[in-house]
Parts: C-alpha cells; sequence; structure tokens
C-alpha cells in the first residue's frame, strides 16, 4: 500500500520530501476518472482563458462588473493549474512524491487565492448592490480606480492571510509520517502528521477561515438580499427580469463556491473523514472553476452577445 511507502522514521527522516497519496485508485476506475478530471483542466483552462480575453476585447464589457468578473477567471485559472497538473503527473507516473518547497508554494497558492476569490465575490456583490439599489452614485463608487483598489485589495490581504499560514505551518516539526492523506498540500491535511499539539493553531485556523470566508459570505448575503428586495419594488419587468437574472447568476457561483468551504472548515476535524475532504476539494479546486465560465456565459446576454460579436470579426478576418 501507498501508505506503507512513506518516511516514517520518528526524528531522522531521509527526506523533507512529503508524499501525496491522491484521490483515485490506482486502477481502471481511477484511471477513467482522471482522464474525466483532465477533460474538466481543459475546459476550465479554455473557458476562463476565452472569458479573459472577450472581457479584453470587446469594448461593450469593459465595465466594472465584467473587469471583476475577469479577475474571478483569472483567479480560477490559476486555481486549478494549481492543483490538477500534478495530481494527473502523480496518477500517471506513478510517483507520490512533491518536494518540500513545492508543497509550500501550492499550499500558498492555494490559501492565497481562496482568500481572495472570497473578497472579491464581495466585491462582486457590492458591485450589483450599488449598481441596483445607488445607480445614480454608480459612476463615483465604482470607477475604474475604485476596481483596482478592490482587486488589489483582494490579492493583498490573500498573499499577507496566506504567507503568515504557510511560514508558521511549515516550521511545525512533522516526524509521524511524510504521507500526506490528500491530492494537494492543504495545511489541515498536514496536521495530523506534526510532532506537536496543534489545537491552537487549528482554533486560528478556524478564526481566520470565519474572517476570509463568513464574514465575506455575511456581506454578500446582506448585499444581495437588499438586491432582491429593490428589484421586487422595480415596475419595469423587463429591468427585474435583467437583475434577477444578474443576481441568480452571482449567487448560484457563490453557493457552488462556498458550500463545500464552509462543511470542511466549520466542521471539527473529528467529524469529518479524509475522504470527505478530498471529494469536497474537488469541488472548490475543479468542479467551481469549470463552472464559473459556464453559468456566466449561459445565463448572460451580454457576454453571449459578445461572443457571437467576436466569433463573427474572427470569422470575417478569415475570409479575407
Amino acid at each position: 500500500m501507498i501508505t506503507e511507502y512513506t518516511f516514517i522514521h520518528r526524528g531522522n527522516q531521509t527526506s523533507s520530501d512529503f508524499i501525496l497519496l491522491g484521490l483515485l485508485p490506482p486502477n481502471r476506475t481511477g484511471l477513467l476518472l482522471m482522464i474525466l478530471f483532465i477533460f474538466l483542466f481543459f475546459v476550465a483552462f479554455f473557458g476562463n482563458s476565452g472569458m479573459i480575453y472577450l472581457i479584453c476585447v470587446d469594448p461593450r464589457l469593459h465595465t466594472p462588473m465584467y473587469f471583476l468578473l475577469s479577475q474571478l477567471s483569472f483567479m480560477d485559472l490559476m486555481y486549478i493549474s494549481n492543483t490538477v497538473p500534478k495530481m494527473a503527473f502523480n496518477f500517471l507516473s506513478g510517483q507520490k512524491r512533491i518536494s518540500f518547497v513545492g508543497c509550500g508554494v501550492q499550499s500558498f497558492f492555494f490559501v492565497t487565492i481562496a482568500c481572495s476569490e472570497g473578497l472579491l465575490l464581495a466585491s462582486m456583490a457590492y458591485d450589483r448592490f450599488v449598481a441596483i439599489c445607488h445607480p445614480l452614485h454608480y459612476p463615483i463608487r465604482m470607477s475604474k480606480r475604485m476596481c483596482v483598489k478592490m482587486i488589489i485589495g483582494c490579492w493583498t490581504l490573500g498573499s499577507v492571510h496566506s504567507l503568515a499560514h504557510i511560514i508558521y505551518a511549515f516550521h511545525i516539526p512533522y516526524c509521524k509520517s511524510r504521507a500526506i492523506n490528500h491530492f494537494l498540500c492543504e495545511v489541515p491535511s498536514m496536521l495530523p502528521l506534526a510532532c506537536m499539539d496543534t489545537r491552537v493553531y487549528e482554533y486560528v485556523i478556524f478564526m481566520s477561515t470565519c474572517l476570509f470566508l463568513l464574514f465575506p459570505f455575511l456581506g454578500i448575503s446582506a448585499s444581495y438580499g437588499r438586491v432582491l428586495f429593490a428589484v421586487s419594488q422595480m415596475r419595469s419587468k423587463e429591468g427585474r427580469k435583467k437583475a434577477f437574472t444578474t443576481c441568480s447568476t452571482h449567487l448560484t457561483v457563490v453557493t457552488f463556491y462556498y458550500a463545500p468551504f464552509v462543511y470542511t472548515y466549520f466542521q471539527p476535524s473529528k467529524l469529518r473523514s479524509p475522504e470527505e475532504d478530498k471529494i469536497l476539494a474537488v469541488f472548490y479546486t475543479i468542479l467551481t472553476p469549470m463552472l464559473n465560465p459556464i453559468i456566466y456565459s449561459l445565463r448572460n446576454k451580454e457576454v453571449l452577445r459578445a461572443m457571437s460579436r467576436v466569433l463573427g470579426m474572427i470569422s470575417s478576418m478569415k475570409k479575407r
């Protein structure tokens, strides 16, 4: 078994590398699932890349909402690129190792993007709140300068928070084993390997999760609650339909993103199994980055129109 292929030397370990036990069994079923994950990776890669390109080249999408959406696509692109290629390489090559530095880098990007995306979704909710509830103030409150500040703030807070956790977590002595029961280097999955009491640090992780996930979620809920109330008071059926479509799209993305995180990080570790954690991690590292561009393109008429304009422009260039 791979769990026995670990460096379980209690003190003097021959290597500082970790071993990722992975998600899939080394059989035909595992191979088929890995092919599916690779396919989903390419769907997410081209979907998010296409969304970014579409927003860049179409002037009608040069608005705060789509500027923030392009950042969401960029984060999702980084998210899935941070996990699936290494996961696929380990499974197909049979090598489970990841270097100490590589594990730290993967953990840093994972935590950074997770925190930054939560803050970005809150910024997108605020954008819709101002656009629908305070339309006259929208050009001032959501100017290009304000959007840039929001995005820089999301990345900065996410990076600083991630760096603090990674510096501490990777200074913890790991002497029980080098086998991480996950398909990525996630700090909570590494703590059972520590040869020290980590209960205080687990509490710190819980509090930081509240700060970067729960509070933004409460802000998102409050914003959309106010938006839905304002939409219900609209007299124009067309305006009401458009607002509901936009808000429901955002709420769908928020639900897909937050639900697995809440279940994973707001439950005591004793009530969760590593298998549950790995399955839920598939949702926020693979499925959500793949679904976001599909949801925004299929449920957004402006994106569909922009897509048809760009495709028409490309086809006309080819004819020349």
